[in-house]
């Protein structure tokens, strides 16, 4: 197994090295730090986003954007999801709210809340309206695919409610909670992120994106996209941590 998993180690690390080789040719090939910036000039520049005034304000109010809008999205899932799988005509009713805020175009939604609020709340509003779908239907699915039997059966037998609700619907909601979490990080991140560029609140990662490229300082615009990625992968890995955790306690 430790042999297992130190290949796959080494074959991502190859895979990072590959791309780091293909970013360095097209640097050379394009000729100018202006248009392409090798990752070497990209990494000085990380060196001096982290040394910037506003940087710890901006990496902490979109983070906190990102938890505040998270937090949200799952009290709200939970509020509407868990009904919606017990019941058809509430999942009927709440059904076209799902479909249209998932088909909406995230930059229609940016656009329409930089006009209906101020420009601090632009993030957090698109961070609700991405992963709101996304985690309550996937609580949906995890309600739904309780075992009726089972509950009947405790019912039966006069099991209390709370064991009822710990043994019989949590291990059946918990994998598809935890999936639809994943998932809306994913896309609550990027969306949270898009509406800073756009809305230029004072602080956040998109403000120092959309500054950075007003000025062309094409190696900083990159600097900050390498930390948003590496903010992404993170909170990517404690979900995956605390999916595995749960598993154990199933």
């Amino acid at each position: 197994m430790k042999h297992f998993i130190t290949k796959n180690r080494l074959i991502s690390f190859a895979g990072i090295l590959f791309l780091l080789l293909v970013w360095k040719i097209a640097s050379i090939l394009t000729g100018s730090e202006q248009i392409v910036p090798s990752p070497e000039e990209t990494l000085v520049a990380i060196g001096h986003v982290f040394a910037q005034t506003g940087f710890w304000s901006s990496l902490g109010i979109t983070i906190g954007r990102g938890i505040a809008g998270f937090v949200i999205s799952l009290a709200l899932a939970l509020l509407t999801g868990i009904p919606a799988g017990l019941n058809k005509s509430f999942f009927l009713f709440i059904n076209p709210l799902l479909v249209t805020i998932r088909s909406t175009p995230v930059i229609s939604l940016i656009l329409l809340a930089i006009i209906w609020l101020g420009n601090e709340q632009v993030p957090v509003f698109i961070a609700i309206l991405t992963m709101y779908p996304v985690i309550t239907i996937n609580v949906i699915e995890g309600i739904r695919n309780v075992d009726t039997e089972l509950v009947e059966m405790g019912e039966i037998y006069r099991v209390k409610q709370s064991a009822i609700v710990k043994d019989i619907y949590l291990p059946s909601l918990v994998p598809f909670l935890t999936s639809g979490i994943s998932n809306a990080l994913g896309f609550g991140w990027r969306a949270i992120i898009i509406g800073e560029v756009l809305s230029q609140p004072r602080f956040g990662i998109g403000t120092m994106m959309q500054n950075a490229r007003i000025f062309l300082q094409v190696s900083e615009l990159i600097a900050w996209t390498v930390i948003a990625i590496a903010i992404s992968y993170l909170f990517e890995t404690i979900v995956r941590k605390t999916e595995k955790a749960i598993v154990r306690w199933r």
